[in-house]
């Protein structure tokens, strides 16, 4: 599946890939995570579980936000997977969830006032679970930002359109560009994933990654994804990508989270597949989402780039950090 009215970038793709229920699937790994797995982690011993509770480590929050008031191009990691972007003087924020999530308490706090997040001309949705499609932060945006244009992936059209009013929503399939009129470049990319929201709409909306392209530089935003060659292939799509953001959390146990999530070496192999010149990870130090200790994800990170396991820099951020780019 695609979408017609967008251009589809890699000429041998036949599409996004659907089940024989009409739900997508991985290209490369097809199937997903059952609702008896999930309920066999649910109640399954966290070898862990003691180390987490003695883990005192919380991530530091830069509450600066002398970020907005500028014309450089920056990256600024918001918490977890929130993201503000400015590129070539257009800003994006990517996933915005600003506050608690219903089942996950918020272990940092949103490094800047939510009201100040305006002249915001896309917001990018990787995929529709909730710790990246949160409805009460995309109705904050969207009545802050009317016209701001909304991005996704197929089949989120009709769940971004009951919070963003009239905004214009773009649908886009995997290898597909979105129409833009302004000189930036997004494109949706795959990633290993799956997206469910209720108990009956698992994959019926696509995930993905998004590249953002200006005249002078390339970011790559990997969103939700386990490992694959599809990181790979982005590199090769895009050479020279200048920073690749990759999700390091929640990938404890393996058994259960490999599928979705990467773990940090995973994600170090993900980096040096991109051969981006920087890597800032996400997805962690946040929520607790898996049976890992929130700190686990950095130490690991630090001991990575300090083992020159990394062909090109890891840049570990706070939230609220900004990320200047020359």
């Amino acid at each position: 599946m695609n979408n017609p009215d967008l251009k589809t970038i890699l000429s041998s793709w036949q599409g996004t890939p659907v089940d024989k229920h009409g739900r997508f699937m991985n290209h490369e790994f097809p199937g997903t995570q059952t609702f008896g797995n999930a309920l066999k982690w649910t109640f399954e011993k966290n070898p862990q579980k003691q180390t987490k509770k003695n883990d005192t480590w919380h991530m530091q929050v830069v509450k600066d936000d002398n970020f907005l008031h500028t014309e450089e191009d920056v990256v600024v990691l918001l918490g977890h997977s929130t993201f503000f972007i400015r590129l070539d003087g257009k800003q994006l924020v990517i996933d915005p969830v600003f506050g608690d999530l219903s089942m996950h308490t918020r272990y940092t706090d949103f490094p800047i006032e939510t009201a100040k997040l305006v002249n915001i001309d896309y917001v990018l949705i990787s995929h529709s679970h909730y710790d990246h499609c949160d409805k009460a932060s995309l109705k904050i945006i969207q009545s802050q930002n009317p016209d701001a244009v909304f991005l996704a992936g197929l089949g989120m059209k009709d769940l971004l359109s009951q919070w963003v009013g009239t905004n214009e929503v773009q649908q886009a399939g995997w290898y597909q560009q979105y129409k833009l009129d302004d000189g930036l470049e997004i494109y949706f990319l795959p990633a290993r994933h799956s997206s469910r929201r209720f108990i009956n709409d698992t994959n019926k909306r696509l995930w993905g990654a998004f590249v953002l392209k200006s005249k002078k530089k390339t970011i790559y935003y990997g969103g939700d994804s386990g490992y694959g060659s599809h990181y790979r292939e982005a590199g090769e799509l895009f050479p020279g990508i200048d920073v690749a953001l990759i999700g390091v959390g929640a990938y404890s146990p393996r058994w259960f989270m490999l599928p979705n999530h990467q773990d940090p070496q995973q994600a170090v192999q993900a980096f040096n597949d991109i051969r981006a010149t920087m890597m800032i990870p996400f997805h962690y130090g946040t929520f607790d989402m898996a049976d890992e200790p929130l700190s686990e994800p950095e130490d690991i990170l630090s001991k990575a780039a300090e083992g020159n396991k990394v062909k090109h820099q890891i840049r570990i951020v706070k939230p609220g950090e900004a990320v200047i780019l020359d």
